[in-house]
């Protein structure tokens, strides 16, 4: 396992559309493995191969949801989500403070639909479909719309996103006088 270089607005490589995985590969799982532990390390909840330089329809999350512990801690819920697909999203919309791996350290309030009816196969090329909703299915669509070449940031007004990304440039700019790191926050990338 490796971690691997997160790209960051403004690579055009996050503009691409990925093309469906045809197969499971070892090179397919070696790429899995690769993005949890990039995942996992940046931190963050949500992570689509695109953002990793690979344009495929692959992404993993996890949300933390798996059972309690022996100390009663939530422990990890791995998922991976291969050539996903939205069947049907909700009339209903949510509204989810999203952030992303690929836009550091900028949070906005994006509207999504709810709830999502998705199939997709997992690691072992099984097929599912479920419907899904709260932060599972936010998720999911953020990272679906990596594979389309799409990020949180377009979901915004223009005004809005011209701030947000005024704000990364100068979060970046001032990044080397930072004495301390930023307090930790959960980002879905």
């Amino acid at each position: 396992m490796a971690i691997r270089p997160i790209l960051e607005v403004p690579d055009p490589r996050l503009r691409r559309v990925s093309a469906p995985v045809e197969a499971m590969t070892d090179e397919i799982r070696t790429l899995i493995a690769d993005m949890f532990e990039t995942m996992y390390a940046a931190p963050g909840i949500g992570l689509a191969a695109a953002q990793v330089d690979v344009p495929l329809r692959l992404l993993v999350m996890d949300l933390g949801d798996g059972p309690p512990d022996a100390e009663g801690k939530g422990t990890r819920n791995p998922r991976v989500f291969i050539n996903p697909e939205i069947l049907e999203p909700s009339a209903e919309r949510s509204v989810y403070n999203e952030g992303c791996l690929s836009v550091p350290d900028q949070y906005a309030e994006v509207e999504r639909p709810a709830v999502v009816r998705a199939r997709w196969r997992d690691e072992h090329w099984q097929e599912h479909e479920a419907v899904l909703d709260g932060l599972l299915a936010t998720c999911l669509q953020h990272e679906m719309d990596h594979l389309n070449g799409v990020l949180f940031i377009d979901h915004l007004s223009r005004l809005k996103r011209d701030m947000l990304l005024k704000k990364l440039a100068k979060a970046r700019a001032e990044a080397p006088r930072k004495t301390s790191p930023a307090p930790a926050r959960v980002r879905a990338a």
